[in-house]
């Protein structure tokens, strides 16, 4: 296996902070890595110096394998608000198609067309300015993709995404003969792409093979032994302690190596992990909740000519945690924004029907955009509330630094706990997960799963939706709202099984037609015979169904046992989706074999 990738003793600091320093790692063909690290501790950084944007302060070393081609997807992608979709992929493309011939470029141009379709991108002239942020993300991506690189560095690609754009991607990356190195906090993305986590802490670098949940339990194994070595170290600073509060006279004659020693002890036994700290017993604070939260009857809404509501009826009730789920622009954040009555009072649009909320109802609204902030005043000042600040990771070190010296994703999280202090009985949620590191994402569901208010979550977030929520109200476009009883994954597996149904009826339905319209009369013309390839196939059709047929046979015994873990027993679900799906189209080739034979 080729290593495409060796870094050597690289570093990055802003002024007095140092983000990391030292590090190093290598990257295999055919890695698939996903990043993690707490906000503002420099991943974007690292991914900008591997892509060649930014320098190392110390200068190291990094070797690339020679002749691979690399393609970076940032945070933010860098377009001409006038140039149309197409036009704008091929303007940016322009160093990899500069050497193509005619019939490469028509490949090139024909891959960027077909990705832009399959991310629902159907309009290729539509003009940049016009797209919402997760279609300008679609874009982004469509460039990175259609390019083939060999080794993709991608920050965040999930971010601003619906959940199709997210599973359609998931599944090209998963199946791509590529390597990649990037930073998600989506988890059931990086369990499905990824075969390593690499975690930054504390200024070192750990690798674990596998997936996701073997990252869990091996991270949770490292800090138990690290904590376990902290707490000998404490029994060794009591002894040690005694030692260096006795008389002056004692004390004079001791070697200075031991004094010395003690001022270590002393700082390694203070030293712990924030997760071992955080004590989630006093979360979940809400103000009383009435009987009445928000009632909403025959509610339309109309903006220009687009329906964004229509004849929308529901009673949200007390402790209820729903989960609003549906593609990019289809109304979700102009719903909630109609809820709240927040929308803009100079371009209402027209709006009917009846929305009564609670006489005591307390809203916090966390939303994606609109963060305000006095730049110069302190993490305390901002968040007065040391309880909240220590238990959403910000150390007793970070509170007197100024706003302004954050990081993105920790700004985004000093937001998140200024709608938190005020202990809201409805606490709505627009896309929380967005730049927010999956420790903060863990914090932030203990913290929810304790939560004693109603909950309203706008999220694109799989595995986030699948902890918190029990109810769906599912968004599918001109106003249209379906209510589902159940988590994602429970839903996702119902529209499978639908999908199933509609083209076994479909197919059915051909069946019939094609019997009625074949000839009645007796003549028959004389029966093709199948060719040798045909045979072939047949014969591995035959085997193929076997071991398929076996396959889905197991899973059903697994699945109806009751003995499979949460998270085993929905890939197994999906698997046998997809085997059903599978089994079906290559019965119907082998039916039209056999007919042959």
């Amino acid at each position: 296996m080729a290593s495409y990738l060796q870094i050597e003793g690289i570093s990055k600091s802003y002024g007095p902070k140092v983000l990391f320093d030292n590090i190093g790692f290598n990257i295999n063909e055919g890695d698939k890595i996903a990043l993690i690290a707490p906000n503002g501790t420099g991943k974007t950084s690292l991914l900008k110096i591997l892509a060649g944007k930014d320098k190392s302060d110390s200068g190291g070393r990094i070797t690339f394998l020679k002749d691979i081609r690399i393609a970076f997807l940032e945070q933010e992608y860098d377009f001409c608000p006038e140039s149309g979709i197409f036009a704008q992929i091929m303007a940016s493309s322009s160093t990899l198609t500069s050497h193509m011939d005619e019939e490469h470029l028509f490949a090139y141009e024909l891959k960027v067309r077909q990705l832009l379709s399959n991310f629902g991108l159907d309009d290729p002239e539509a003009k940049m300015k016009t797209l919402s942020g997760g279609e300008v993300k679609r874009v982004a991506l469509t460039q990175m993709l259609a390019s083939e690189a060999d080794f993709y560095i991608m920050d965040e690609p999930t971010n601003h995404l619906d959940i199709d754009a997210i599973e359609f991607l998931e599944g090209y990356l998963s199946r791509a003969r590529c390597t990649l190195f990037m930073v998600t906090h989506d988890r059931y993305f990086l369990d499905h792409v990824c075969n390593t986590v690499m975690e930054m802490d504390r200024g070192s670098i750990y690798i674990y093979r596998g997936d996701y949940q073997n990252y869990l339990e091996k991270r949770q194994e490292r800090i138990d032994n690290y904590d376990a070595n902290t707490d000998k170290v404490r029994n060794i600073l009591r002894r040690e302690l005694e030692w260096m509060r006795s008389t002056p006279c004692a004390r004079s004659g001791k070697a200075k190596y031991r004094k010395d020693a003690f001022y270590e002890l002393k700082e390694r036994a203070e030293d712990t992990y924030v997760s071992r700290q955080v004590n989630m017993g006093e979360v979940g604070m809400a103000s009383r909740l009435g009987s009445k939260i928000i009632n909403c009857r025959d509610v339309s809404f109309f903006y220009g000519d687009r329906c964004y509501l229509n004849h929308f009826s529901y009673n949200f009730q007390r402790y209820e945690r729903v989960g609003i789920v549906g593609g990019n622009g289809v109304g979700k954040s102009t719903f909630i924004n109609l809820l709240t009555g927040n929308m803009f009072p100079e371009d209402p649009g027209e709006l009917s029907g009846v929305i009564d909320r609670g006489e005591s109802l307390r809203i916090g609204y966390y939303r994606q955009s609109g963060i305000s902030f006095d730049e110069e005043q302190t993490v305390l000042e901002t968040v007065n509330d040391t309880r909240l600040l220590s238990q959403f990771l910000f150390p007793h070190d970070m509170l007197n630094n100024r706003v302004a010296t954050l990081s993105g994703g920790e700004k985004r999280r000093l937001y998140l706990l200024t709608v938190l202090k005020e202990q809201p009985n409805l606490l709505i949620l627009d896309e929380p997960t967005n730049d927010l590191d999956i420790v903060t994402l863990n914090v932030l569901e203990e913290y929810l799963k304790e939560y004693r208010g109603s909950l309203i979550i706008i999220s694109h977030d799989r595995h986030f939706l699948d902890r918190l929520v029990d109810h769906l109200l599912v968004f599918t476009g001109g106003g249209n709202v379906k209510d589902f009883i159940g988590d994602y994954s429970q839903y996702r597996q119902y529209m499978l099984d639908l999908q199933a149904e509609k083209r076994s009826e479909e197919r059915q339905r051909k069946d019939a037609v094609k019997a009625k319209e074949s000839p009645k009369t007796e003549f028959r013309p004389e029966k093709r015979k199948l060719s040798y390839k045909e045979k072939k196939e047949l014969e591995a059709l035959e085997k193929e169904l076997e071991e398929l047929n076996a396959e889905k046979a197991a899973l059903e015994q697994a699945l109806s046992g009751g003995q499979l873990p949460v998270d085993e027993l929905r890939k197994a679900s999906t698997r046998f989706g997809e085997l059903t799906e599978i089994i079906d189209g290559k019965e119907m080739r082998w039916l039209e074999l056999s007919e042959l034979a």
